[in-house]
């Protein structure tokens, strides 16, 4: 399947507290032991991992993989859309962008990685 939903996020102002929150209900393992103190969230369970993490704004954001992030913006903003994040890079981690959809839902991707190496 082309483009897939590959990650998904639950952000608030507590993110500590969402962290224990989630863990807690679906006994999912939250590593937060990084300089953002962003939670990695694995299942152990097959289906989609995601984080956990602390945010101006409450919300949940899922992300699609796709290949060439500015030119799904370009198609976003063409089609009634605006980016909201523009292609960002976090060194040795993700590179990632945002956007709204004529709704205002916020809407993540994320590059393919290069399987190929």
């Amino acid at each position: 399947m082309p483009n897939p939903v590959v990650h998904f996020e639950i952000n608030g102002k507590d993110g500590k507290k969402l962290q224990e929150f989630y863990a807690g209900i679906f006994d999912w393992h939250v590593d937060a032991n990084n300089p953002m103190s962003y939670g990695m969230v694995d299942t152990h369970a097959g289906g989609i991992n995601g984080g956990v993490t602390q945010a101006e704004a409450a919300g949940v954001t899922f992300y699609i993989e796709v290949d060439d992030l500015q030119a799904y913006l370009n198609k976003v903003e063409r089609l009634g859309g605006k980016t909201v994040v523009p292609v960002t890079v976090i060194p040795n981690m993700v590179t990632f962008a945002q956007f709204a959809d004529p709704e205002g839902n916020v809407i993540g991707l994320v590059k393919s990685e290069d399987h190929s190496a």
